[in-house]
């Protein structure tokens, strides 16, 4: 396994974690700023390098702007709105551009898109047309992809006990998902491992909720 992210702290704890579960499992690690497509490419050939092939890929790059839940359009500041589609929109697009040039015909990819990529959200336009642009590009390379073999698919969390959810504690979510509770890290994970695996060889180009019928 290989895994990237900007902080290297974070990395650390992520390998850790692996290796006290998984002794025998094999995970290499890079600092990575997803805007910086010269770094993308590099982690993508060097993982192709150590490994030896790229067979799945999950790209679950994301970041909420300060004023979720706060700000509206007309109080947009452009630099929050360019960071916001720097790491969510660009920074997935250059995934995709660098995986898909290495990953193995039948290879899988994931992208993680949201809740907002489905629905519109009061104060949260940054987010919301990264998200939807997100769930398009996803549409996109399934269709350029599909004829080699090749799936794209996207996840659409709504609202999971991360501490990424914390950030938004200024949007009152709580009870608007059917099941009344917000969902468990697990509950993504196995979405993702599903779509990476051959259970699900006929899936492109979807765009699953996993909200706990919130967009329902």
């Amino acid at each position: 396994m290989s895994f990237s992210e900007e902080f290297s702290d974070a990395l650390k704890q992520v390998a850790s974690d692996i290796k006290a579960k998984l002794p025998e499992a094999e995970v290499i690690t890079f600092t990575v700023d997803v805007r910086n497509f010269d770094q993308v490419e590099s982690w993508t050939r060097e993982t192709v390098k150590h490994f030896g092939r790229l067979d799945g890929a999950a790209n679950m790059a994301g970041v909420l702007p300060k004023s979720i839940g706060l700000k509206g359009i007309d109080e947009q500041d452009f630099d929050e709105w360019n960071h916001v589609i720097g790491v969510n929109l660009t920074g997935i697009m250059h995934c995709l551009k660098a995986q898909l040039a290495v990953i193995e015909t039948t290879g899988a990819i994931v992208n993680s898109s949201s809740i907002a990529g489905l629905i519109g959200r009061v104060n949260n336009a940054s987010y919301v047309s990264s998200k939807h642009a997100v769930a398009g590009l996803t549409k996109s390379a399934a269709k350029e992809s599909g004829p080699r073999g090749i799936r794209v698919n996207a996840i659409c969390p709504g609202k999971i006990i991360t501490p990424m959810s914390d950030a938004s504690r200024n949007m009152k979510i709580d009870n608007e998902p059917a099941m009344k509770r917000l969902g468990q890290p697990r509950e993504v994970a196995t979405v993702i491992a599903f779509l990476l695996s051959e259970e699900s060889s006929y899936i492109t180009g979807a765009c699953i909720g996993i909200d706990g019928g919130w967009n329902c």
